[in-house]
Order: C-alpha cells, then structure tokens, then sequence
C-alpha cells in the first residue's frame, strides 16, 4: 500500500496503522496531493480488518505548519493536484472558492466518518491547516511544548473545520479566532483543546501505549463507541458546521485584508506576508514562554 504514497508513509503493525505526513522540508503544509493521499491511506486502514487503531503523525519538526502557501508567491502553470487552491487570492469567484473548500473538506471528513479511531500525535507546529486535521480526530495527544493556533484569522479568512466550539466552548473558540494565538501544548490540555500534553522525548510512547491498548479491543465494538460519540455531536450540530465552516471560509476570503495578504505574497514573497501579517501581533509565539520554548527546541535539535 505504502508504495505508492509520495507524500506519507503508511505502516502498520500490532493492530495499528501509523499514518505519517511527510515533507519536512515543508514543515507538512497540506499540498492537495498529501490531503488525497491522506484520504486514501484512511479509508486503506479503515477497510483492513488487521488495523483497530490509526495514529496520525508528522515527519521532522513540526506535526503540520498548515495549508501549502507557496503558489501564491510562485503563480506558476498549475500542475493536476499539486497546486493549493487560489483560495486566498481573491482571484476565484466566490462560489468557485467554496466548492474548492468542499473539496478538500471530503478528504479530511475520512477522520471523522471512518469507523476505527484515529490519534493524533502533535509535536512542533500545528497550526491553521493543521488543526484542522488534528482537531477531527478522536483523541490528540500533544508535546507540551508544541504550538497550536490558527493564525490564518488575521488576514487570510475563517477556519474551513470547526471543531473549536465543541472542544473548548466558546469563549476560548472566541480567543482564537477573534486573535489568531496560539498556545502551548500544555495550555491546550488545560481548556480541553487536546486530552494529553506531555514531555516531548515522552510522546511517541505515549501515543503507543494508548494506541496498544485500544488496539486490544475488538473492532466491532470500537466501530459503535466511536460513532456513538460523533453522533452525539452531529445532533448538536458538528458535521452541519463542518460544512458551513468552508462556506464561511469563502465569504472571509472575500475581506479586503485578505487581498492584501495575497497581493504582498506575490509582490513581496510569502515570508513578507507573513511578517505583515503578524509582525504587529504581541501573541504568544512572541512572548517570553514561547521564546523559552523555542530556545529548548532548538538545543535539543543541537544535541540530537
């Protein structure tokens, strides 16, 4: 099955597939190829009878840094399935930009409508597209130390998932869309965004441990306890909000801060854009517990 993967690798052992996002060169921003092949690696675990349990992880430094922006500062001729959508251009017409939304939002929909659980092992960045994968899956465990948020709320439009309401109410939903914050993994265990955060040279046994037990419970029980819980969510309204949240993402793209994002990106280079994005944001990738944590990334990425 892996063999024909370019963007994860796909193993599985002991009842446990492990999906892993793979282009650490690019912190595993989701490109539309990675997203299908996501997908399909899913539903591949999901139909074989000798997987209980999914845990989804990222290669290198970062679980996921996001959506691929780099088209908008390299416009170049589109290639089939490697381009992220014009989304947040303001070059598509509103319509066009919300079907392009729907359809990304049926490839991660495999986490939430497959009947086998999927863990989420967050270490590094998870932000924006990020959580958007994370946030969908069953159980998150997360390095304490790992930053979460959805900078994207600045200048480039609205979360298309969300599961922020459900997970932390809505005043802490509030916090992270009205700033576009982020926090630590720690925090995050805190307000509910994720069940665990723990030390980062602890997490993968973490992880297995909690993916080794549950892998020893029959599937045909796990199926029911997952969906029992995701049906209770549907009837407060969770998968009609999943939908309209990629709606809602395409009228936000429709802002005039959005458009100015992209025409800094193509003028100026994404990082530009970036920096005008957040440069006058005093958030927490910019305070001192974030800069503590970043410098103890860095030295154990010295010392390993």
């Amino acid at each position: 099955m892996s063999d024909g993967f370019e963007t994860i690798l796909y193993e599985k052992d002991g009842g446990k597939a492990r999906i892993t996002l793979n282009r650490p060169e690019k912190l595993n921003a989701l490109s539309a190829k990675l997203q299908r092949e996501l997908a399909a690696a899913l539903w591949e675990a999901d139909n074989d009878r000798d997987v209980h349990v999914v845990i989804l992880r990222g290669a290198g430094r970062a679980f996921c840094a996001g959506y691929d922006l780099s088209p908008m500062q390299a416009p170049a001729p589109r290639r089939d399935g490697e381009t992220y959508t014009a989304a947040y251009r303001g070059a598509t017409a509103l319509d066009d930009d919300i079907w392009q939304l729907e359809r990304q939002q049926r490839d991660r929909m495999a986490i939430w409508d497959m009947h086998k659980p999927v863990i989420a092992q967050v270490h590094g960045y998870c932000l924006a597209g990020g959580t958007d994968l994370a946030l969908l899956c069953d159980i998150v465990v997360a390095a304490d130390d790992c930053v979460i948020g959805f900078p994207p709320v600045r200048a480039m439009g609205s979360p298309p998932a969300h599961m922020w309401t459900y997970l932390v109410g809505p005043q802490w939903a509030k916090y992270f869309l009205l700033t576009g914050d982020s926090v630590s993994g720690a925090t995050a265990e805190a307000i509910g965004l994720v069940w665990k955060a723990i030390a980062p040279d602890q997490l993968e046994a973490e992880v297995e441990a909690l993916a080794s037990k549950i892998a020893r419970i029959d599937v045909e029980l796990l199926a029911p306890n997952k969906r029992a819980v995701n049906m209770a969510l549907e009837l407060m309204g969770a998968r009609t909000m999943q939908r309209w949240a990629a709606e809602n993402d395409g009228r936000a793209h429709q802002a005039p801060a959005v458009r100015e994002f992209g025409k800094i990106a193509m003028t100026q280079g994404l990082k530009a854009a970036l920096a005008w994005r957040d440069g006058q944001f005093g958030d927490s990738r910019d305070s001192a517990e974030y800069r503590e944590r970043r410098a103890h990334q860095e030295a154990r990425a010295r010392r390993d």
